[in-house]
């Protein structure tokens, strides 16, 4: 799916996944060499996440069911545990700079063609 930062009017990802199931939340990107450039994972429900047993580095994106952002975790390196975000609905795992480069911030909307937030 594709993700777009409309208050920036940037797209974040254009091959996003979603993690609905508890296994598919649990796996996450565990098992990933790397995230490339336009990927990500939507979770969802989440209220943190960890980088445990990973590899590389990303970037967070805390949504409430409105697709607000809440709250953001940038280059959040491996085998971390992240803050929860209390008010979070969902999580949006990005590739490690994607944020910072799209000036992705806190009060942002962004929306997603299928699946997301709510």
């Amino acid at each position: 799916m594709r993700v777009v930062n409309r208050t920036r009017g940037i797209v974040l990802g254009d091959r996003v996944r979603t993690a609905r199931t508890f296994l598919s939340r649990l796996a996450g990107l565990l098992g990933t060499a790397a995230i490339a450039e336009g990927e990500g994972l939507w979770i969802v429900p989440c209220r943190g996440v960890h980088t445990v047993g990973m590899r590389y580095p990303i970037d967070v994106a805390f949504l409430d069911a409105r697709g607000v952002v809440v709250g953001i975790l940038e280059g959040l390196p491996p085998n971390r545990l992240g803050r929860g975000v209390r008010d979070a609905r969902g999580a949006l795992e990005l590739r490690a700079g994607t944020l910072a480069a799209t000036g992705t911030a806190p009060g942002d909307r962004l929306e997603f063609d299928e699946g997301g937030p709510a």
